[in-house]
């Protein structure tokens, strides 16, 4: 089939450097040269010369995923290539992590990083049991991070003079630095619906962003992933 009959849109370019970059709004591409980490099964397309291999944690990362709930299944590519990386047609974008900062996230946000980034599974300070255990992944490094949520993100700068409130089932991360506390507010939603009218939010302070999308996951499907 030839390759005028679709939209020039549509058509996937030559990579022109190696590493991340997004194909489209569901889609993130990798130029492999060497290594990459992945999700496992977000690769939906490949050329070249690639090898998938499934990246074990290691006791300790397994001890912490059984107790924290948190973990990032992954999987190493490595070779000369291309790779094409998606997760349930959710909206991708890519962080860059600078040397000395630090990006926290929930790991099933995470779609692919660099192998110049290491993460490791923390408690999300202040949080407590009320939270449900809000366990994140801390991303540390140089290098980006291509990560996925439900709909276009929301990248919401904090200030010392003006924290921000974010629902625990919204919040997609945020920058490390900032200092995190559970927030109760009085909720006309659950009011309505017959609850208890106290609301959870997670409360951030200090300097940096947090990254929000603009939907909050059902319990049974967040319980899922």
């Amino acid at each position: 089939m030839k390759g005028d009959l679709f939209s020039s849109r549509h058509m996937v370019q030559a990579a022109t450097e190696p590493g991340m970059s997004v194909e489209n709004a569901k889609c993130l591409r990798y130029a492999v040269d060497g290594e990459m980490y992945a999700r496992q099964g977000a690769m939906v397309a490949h050329r070249g010369d690639l090898r998938f291999e499934r990246k074990g944690q290691g006791v300790g990362g397994m001890l912490k995923r059984a107790v924290t709930g948190e973990g990032l299944p992954l999987m190493a590519v490595r070779g000369q290539g291309e790779v094409w990386l998606a997760h349930e047609a959710q909206n991708c974008f890519i962080v860059e992590v600078e040397p000395g900062d630090r990006f926290t996230v929930g790991g099933r946000h995470v779609l692919c990083f660099d192998p110049s980034l290491s993460y490791e599974i923390k408690t999300v300070k202040g949080s407590g049991i009320t939270a449900g255990g809000l366990f994140n992944s801390v991303f540390s490094g140089h290098g980006r991070l291509g990560l996925v949520c439900e709909g276009n993100p929301l990248v919401i700068p904090v200030s010392p003079e003006q924290p921000v409130y974010v629902d625990t089932d919204a919040v997609v991360g945020w920058t490390a630095r900032l200092e995190t506390s559970l927030h109760r507010s009085q909720s006309i939603g659950s009011m309505l619906r017959g609850g208890s009218g106290e609301a959870v939010q997670l409360m951030l302070q200090g300097e940096g962003v947090v990254v929000v999308r603009p939907s909050e996951l059902p319990q049974h499907k967040s319980q899922q992933h």
